[in-house]
């Protein structure tokens, strides 16, 4: 491998090349069929690291409440989905239990409730176990530094667990834009509290409705759900990057109409690889006509879009090193890590003299 790096290095320092305007591409999107989709409202999908649990919620009968958290798994990748898990009254209540959030080990799992207890219409929770062969444990409020007098939707926390994403709705906290919003708590230790929410403001929210944060385990990746204008339907997926920690988020990229279609499209989970992209898909304000959809992403490797990927490309990739820029900047996942570098040679490099459709 860096005997092929160094050799296509050595041919792109010669050369000029034409920079083409795609950076990924998505296949066609696929519904997770009736093993796993009940047809009466399934949605909110978070897929574990490993890519083998995939967890959400549900108004399927055989529950504890009017809406419960399940899980589906399977043995490799290249398996199908198994039948659903209830996971049960320890922690699904009477009430309504949706938007699970699972950490990168996988043994926390943040979700929101209806249930007692709470500060609000809608509170977070979180629950734990200690292995994940191990039972979830009963689950805990957030608390009122998290958990106030609004409706706390979903949640999203990066690898480092340091910092956490929410979305408020209905009654919005002080200092907004809109009535759906998206709001950012950290903290400096993993034992610590959660510090006060700060909006990330323009242009990551807007007027609109801006909600369902999943962010990327690098944290520099954010793809949310929002029916601001620009978009296919109702609610679309969105995805907005930003360079390190401290850089604000960029300008929001719809996902355009082959993942974004003229109803719902919702609640992405993105796969720790970069290669899948899962989301909820259903009638505008119809929760229970929801279903589970997955569709596969793949990095466009012909910079140039002269049909081969050569030393042209790679010369893309040498005059644009050590920048942000989003056609370059293509691994170590097809929406790449931020910065042009090492990684985005590598996925070349495995592409290197394959051939491609020219582009129009």
């Amino acid at each position: 491998m860096k005997k092929i790096i160094s050799l296509v290095l050595v041919l792109a320092l010669g050369l000029t090349a034409k920079v083409a305007n795609a950076d990924f591409v998505f296949g066609e999107p696929t519904n997770l069929g009736p093993t796993v989709n009940s047809g009466v409202g399934d949605y909110d999908p978070e897929l574990s690291t490993d890519g083998l649990s995939l967890f959400f919620g549900s108004f399927r009968p055989g529950g504890v409440g009017e809406t419960d958290l399940w899980v589906t798994t399977r043995e490799t990748k290249d398996d199908p989905w198994g039948s659903p898990v209830n996971l049960g009254p320890t922690v699904n209540s009477p009430y309504e239990d949706t938007d699970p959030t699972l950490s990168t080990d996988g043994l926390t799992l943040h979700f929101n409730s209806t249930r007692p207890g709470g500060y609000g219409g809608r509170d977070l929770w979180v629950t734990t176990r200690p292995t994940i062969n191990d039972p979830w444990a009963a689950p805990v409020n957030l608390g009122p530094a998290v958990n106030g007098s609004f409706n706390e939707g979903d949640t999203s926390i990066p690898a480092d667990g340091l910092s956490l994403y929410i979305s408020d709705w209905g009654n919005p906290r002080a200092g907004g834009h809109g009535n759906y919003e998206i709001w950012v708590m950290t903290r400096k230790k993993l034992d610590d509290d959660w510090g006060s929410a700060v909006n990330p403001g323009s242009p990551l929210n807007t007027s609109y409705q801006d909600w369902s944060p999943n962010i990327s385990p690098d944290g520099l990746l954010l793809l949310f759900t929002s029916n601001r204008p620009g978009g296919s339907g109702g609610n679309d997926t969105w995805l907005t990057r930003r360079a390190t920690k401290d850089d604000p988020w960029g300008s929001p990229l719809n996902l355009g109409p082959t993942v974004n279609s003229a109803n719902e499209d919702c609640d992405a989970s993105l796969s720790a690889d970069g290669s899948t992209l899962f989301f909820s898909r259903g009638l505008v304000n119809d929760y229970y006509s929801y279903d589970l959809w997955q569709v596969t992403i793949k990095p466009v490797v012909d910079l140039n879009g002269d049909g081969i990927v050569d030393a042209a490309d790679m010369c893309i990739i040498v005059d644009h090193w050590g920048t942000d820029n989003s056609l370059c900047d293509i691994g170590p996942t097809p929406f790449g890590d931020g910065t042009v570098d090492v990684q985005d040679l590598i996925v070349l490099a495995e592409h290197l003299f394959e051939e491609f459709p020219p582009a129009e």
